[in-house]
């Protein structure tokens, strides 16, 4: 489709993913073992035969700019359309750091204006869901619509994390509330908009006059300005969707993925979902391993106990190590003896021999992050060290690169945060 231009927005910096975003954009987060977030968007451009993205970045774009290269992986590298990244430059007066999802698209509205397209397409490069957006264009496009946003249904205690809308017995959007506190309806945004370019374009420019008196941001700005001016309709996108901004929703993400049916199908060969990941040799399980309802990645090695987790490529689970319930990120060691219980790691932790991460029955929120660590997950971040024999309770975050900070411990209450007295160079990498 050479006549839509799809921009993604992968700036985000991702607070509510506690260390996993620390060093990283969230789009770079891993998922799934060996993918990144920003390729399930990516891949369901690909799956549309979308010839134009862009790819808006920000907040420590490195990871992702080297990830997506050239955009060879999803076949996007083509003679007749290429992936762009476009990040935040100074030069000219009304050029600055990105100030909210409008502002991003609206600072690079020559691209828009210089494209020979009907429709933009603005996605968000932090959700998780495969789907080809053929089937929401053509629906855009029936409906005579201005703009179309894609909708989904969640429980109405969910509700309030989200734009939430009503609509029309003909699908029209009639109401909006942007994150309130109390949800009239179930229906909520995606932060799937397809705009007919003029109208995009125009409304980009009012926004941005707007000054300080907008927050030039889509959900609460652009779409409760315009729905009654324009013909908005949303798009009921029934299949798997999660947005993965918070600790609990990336966790319940990944246990999605188990069982012999699970609710997000990665094997679907109409939708296929791809990665720039290098070719690793196949996982290697033990004699006296056991692995039940889990993904292992290649590269792994499993001589361990592993229970309804997700485990990254070059992982290493040694004999008489159980992990059960969590994500296990690239090159992490549990020594033997160790357990990993309903707990994160990030990428290149070490647990030594006979530690516990994720112990007792306390489940306390974390005292520094109530409001995103509290469902009893623990977060390890990157490259830390728990030194043999450390019990680690629930709701506790350890930061990037903490080694020494833990020597002298026994045991880690539920709840508790350590953070590195330095964070070397190496862990921006």
């Amino acid at each position: 489709m050479n006549d839509v231009l799809a921009m993604i927005l992968a700036g985000g910096q991702g607070d509510r993913l506690s260390v996993l975003s620390e060093q990283r954009a969230k789009p770079a987060v891993v998922f799934a073992g060996h993918y990144r977030i920003i390729d399930f968007a990516l891949s369901n451009c690909a799956n549309s035969q979308l010839t134009k993205v862009c790819v808006l970045t920000q907040y420590r774009p490195r990871s992702l700019i080297n990830h997506i290269g050239s955009g060879r992986a999803w076949g996007l590298d083509r003679p007749d359309g290429a992936v762009q990244i476009l990040q935040p430059y100074l030069g000219r007066a009304d050029m600055d750091w990105y100030q909210g999802t409008a502002d991003a698209v609206y600072q690079n509205l020559y691209v828009i204006e210089e494209s020979r397209v009907r429709e933009v397409l603005i996605l968000a490069g932090d959700h998780i869901y495969l789907t080809s957006y053929r089937n929401m264009i053509a629906y855009h496009r029936s409906q005579a619509a201005d703009v179309t946003v894609g909708v989904y249904t969640v429980p109405l205690e969910e509700a309030r994390r989200f734009g939430v809308l009503e609509l029309d017995s003909n699908g029209r959007i009639v109401d909006w509330q942007e994150k309130p506190e109390e949800p009239k309806s179930t229906w909520v945004s995606m932060g799937v908009y397809c705009f007919n370019k003029d109208v995009l374009v125009e409304e980009l420019q009012a926004d941005a006059d707007l000054g300080d008196q907008s927050t030039h941001d889509f959900g609460r700005d652009i779409i409760p300005r315009i729905f009654q001016r324009y013909r908005v309709f949303g798009y009921q996108y029934q299949e798997y969707w999660r947005d993965v901004g918070t600790i609990q929703s990336y966790w319940q993400a990944h246990m999605d993925l188990l069982g012999p049916r699970p609710a997000l199908d990665l094997d679907d060969p109409d939708l296929k979902l791809r990665t720039s990941a290098p070719t690793m040799p196949p996982a290697w399980i033990g004699p006296r391993a056991e692995v039940i309802d889990s993904l292992i990645s290649p590269g792994a090695r499993i001589a361990g106990r592993v229970v309804r987790s997700v485990i990254s490529p070059g992982a290493v689970i040694e004999e008489g190590a159980e992990v059960r319930d969590s994500i296990i990120q690239h090159r992490c060691v549990i020594r033997q003896g160790a357990v990993v219980d309903r707990s994160i790691l990030d990428k290149e932790v070490t647990v030594g021999a006979g530690a516990y991460i994720g112990y007792g029955d306390d489940f306390r929120p974390n005292l520094e992050r109530p409001d995103i660590v509290n469902t009893g997950i623990t977060v390890i971040g990157k490259r830390a060290t728990i030194p043999s024999g450390l019990r680690v309770g629930r709701n506790v975050v350890v930061g990037p690169g903490v080694e020494e900070e833990l020597a002298d411990l026994d045991e880690l209450p539920s709840g508790a945060s350590v953070h590195p007295t330095h964070i070397p160079l190496h862990l921006f990498v």
